[in-house]
């Protein structure tokens, strides 16, 4: 599929298989699994970092092959998930560190291209999620106050 914002196309990479059972070396059941997600979520991980976690260090390649539920399902039955997406929230401080570099080198027209389509999708995403109601919606992304809905 294209790329949004550029005329180029994407790049190949390899896909999960298609096969949704459990390996038979992974030595973790669901319960313990789930033990592991909340432990690393208290310790202050995302979703996605608890998963690359899983994967690297306990060997747990696929997290709903495991537990049938996604990351983010079961931090949201220990409601320990974030209010904010995190795809959301790394936009926003994407547009943090933009805007912290535009302020030293004023003249940079590409980084300011590049904030108006940072600001762009944050836009987007924020409309997705207030009709998916994962955001309230009076809900509302302030590029001048973007600091305060990130800790």
């Amino acid at each position: 599929m294209a790329r949004m914002h550029s005329r180029k196309r994407g790049k190949a990479r390899s896909k999960k298989p298609g096969k949704k059972t459990i390996p038979t070396w992974v030595r973790y059941k669901d319960k313990e699994a789930e033990m592991l997600i909340v432990k690393l979520a208290k310790d202050g991980k995302s979703p996605s970092q608890i998963g690359l976690h899983l994967r690297d260090v306990y060997g747990i390649p696929d997290v709903k092959s495991v537990t049938k539920k996604k990351v983010s399902a079961i931090l949201k039955e220990k409601k320990l998930l974030a209010e904010i997406p995190e795809d959301l929230t790394s936009l926003i401080k994407k547009s943090i560190r933009i805007k912290k570099h535009l302020e030293e080198n004023n003249k940079d027209q590409p980084v300011r291209r590049g904030l108006l389509l940072t600001e762009s999708k944050i836009n987007r995403l924020i409309k997705y999620y207030k009709k998916s109601k994962k955001l309230p919606l009076e809900w509302k992304y302030d590029p001048e106050k973007a600091g305060m809905f990130i800790e």
